[in-house]
């Protein structure tokens, strides 16, 4: 029986040894949403909502090609960009102005509460604890009840879509704009 345990000991180094956990952050995230076609019938003012929806979409489908370019300081293109960045040539292309920086984005449009956002919407976040003011910007991709997706640069991560449910995004959340 003693004989066997070396070999016991040495059969379960050698198995271990071979098994290897499997990660989901190493492998590239692709997230597309679709366009909505959906237009408001009971509305007179159909064709203004829908160019308006239209042109949040376009403006989303912008932001998504750059989903998993490499965060970048500064950064406005595939090589590399920032979440300022994302936003200003994502609404640049669609010819909707907006400052380059998220602080002053956070001053354009109007202020909204969150239950109202919907694609297209601007998020701003303080990200670092003794921030005074804002550091952060996210694009509104999708709403699903309570469940706000966004793109926006992560230093850590580049372009990706987070969910405003994640704890620490939400826990960042200043406040919301619409500029469309």
């Amino acid at each position: 029986m003693l004989r066997k345990i070396p070999y016991l000991l040495l059969f379960l180094c050698i198995t271990s040894c071979i098994v290897k956990k499997k990660t989901t952050y190493g492998k590239e995230r692709k997230v597309r949403v679709a366009a909505s076609e959906e237009i408001s019938k009971d509305k007179p003012s159909a064709t203004t909502e829908s160019t308006t929806f239209s042109t949040a979409d376009n403006i989303i489908s912008t932001a998504l090609t750059f989903s998993g370019v490499r965060y970048k300081y500064g950064g406005s293109s595939k090589k590399g960009m920032d979440c300022s960045g994302l936003l200003y040539v994502s609404f640049q292309k669609h010819e909707v102005p907006l400052p380059r920086v998220s602080y002053d984005m956070a001053k354009q449009g109007k202020n909204i509460k969150i239950k109202q956002v919907t694609k297209g919407d601007l998020l701003f976040f303080k990200t670092e604890k003794t921030a005074k003011r804002i550091n952060h910007v996210g694009l509104v991709v999708s709403v699903d009840g309570d469940d706000i997706k966004f793109i926006h640069a992560t230093s850590s991560r580049g372009v990706i879509v987070s969910s405003l449910k994640e704890g620490y995004w939400n826990y960042a959340f200043v406040k919301a704009t619409r500029v469309l």
